[in-house]
């Protein structure tokens, strides 16, 4: 890698742009996984869990397009995505049953990889492209992105603190890539062609709305329930 080249720099520098543009989803997913967890604990999972997440999207990168191909995997993968929205959506609600401190980062951060994987499956291949196939040019460009992601996801958890409904708004995105993620699958376009792009938009609102009401609804049952046992 020429170092003094015009060209590797303005490569390194779409890679670096296109993930950052393209990990705004994941540093929600991030910010709200860490939420829960003890003040000196979130930035310990935010620092281990943006790392960890993006090693794993290095991997993702470079067999993306083969991944992409496999039916089934982004239906999958968006079930996947609306248990995860609702999982998230409810944790700010059990502040008695963190459990242990090490318990709740661990399942911080598996939450963080999980989501990551899920949403990366596309994202991966915009930032694939930007490398041109140049693998070390990948690895050193997500790994400068590391701190750009860690600072958005440390700033939406302090917004999240202030402004409450960020957290159903951010619930409601994952749902969102859930519905659009399913009706993009592969298998999906073998059996009834090319899905419109309005048909799409309208099954991520579908998904959206979707966990954001099972959240709603869980949340409501719950606090019924301790209501009655104090009772």
């Amino acid at each position: 890698m020429d170092l003094t080249s015009p060209a590797i720099w303005a490569a390194l520098g779409s890679i670096i742009i296109a993930n950052v543009l393209l990990s705004g989803d994941n540093a929600v997913v991030i910010a709200m996984a860490a939420r829960s967890l003890p003040p000196h604990q979130q930035k310990k999972a935010v620092i281990w869990g943006s790392g960890a997440a993006i090693m794993m999207r290095i991997v993702l990168t470079i067999i993306a397009a083969q991944l992409l191909r496999l039916p089934f995997l982004k239906i999958i993968g968006g079930l996947a995505l609306l248990y995860i929205g609702v999982d998230l959506l409810n944790e700010g609600e059990e502040e008695g049953d963190i459990g242990s401190e090490s318990g709740g980062m661990m399942s911080a951060i598996r939450t963080i990889l999980v989501a990551d994987l899920v949403m990366s499956l596309d994202n991966v291949l915009a930032v694939a492209a930007a490398a041109k196939g140049d693998n070390v040019l990948l690895v050193v460009g997500l790994a400068i992105s590391i701190p750009l992601i860690i600072f958005g996801s440390t700033m939406l958890m302090k917004v999240m603190e202030r402004i409450p409904i960020i957290i159903t708004a951010g619930a409601g995105l994952l749902g969102f890539l859930a519905g659009e993620m399913m009706l993009t699958d592969p298998a999906v376009a073998e059996r009834v062609g090319a899905v419109p792009h309005l048909v799409v938009q309208a099954a991520g609102a579908l998904g959206a709305a979707l966990v954001v009401a099972t959240g709603f609804y869980l949340n409501k049952r719950r606090k019924q329930q301790r209501e009655a046992l104090a009772a």
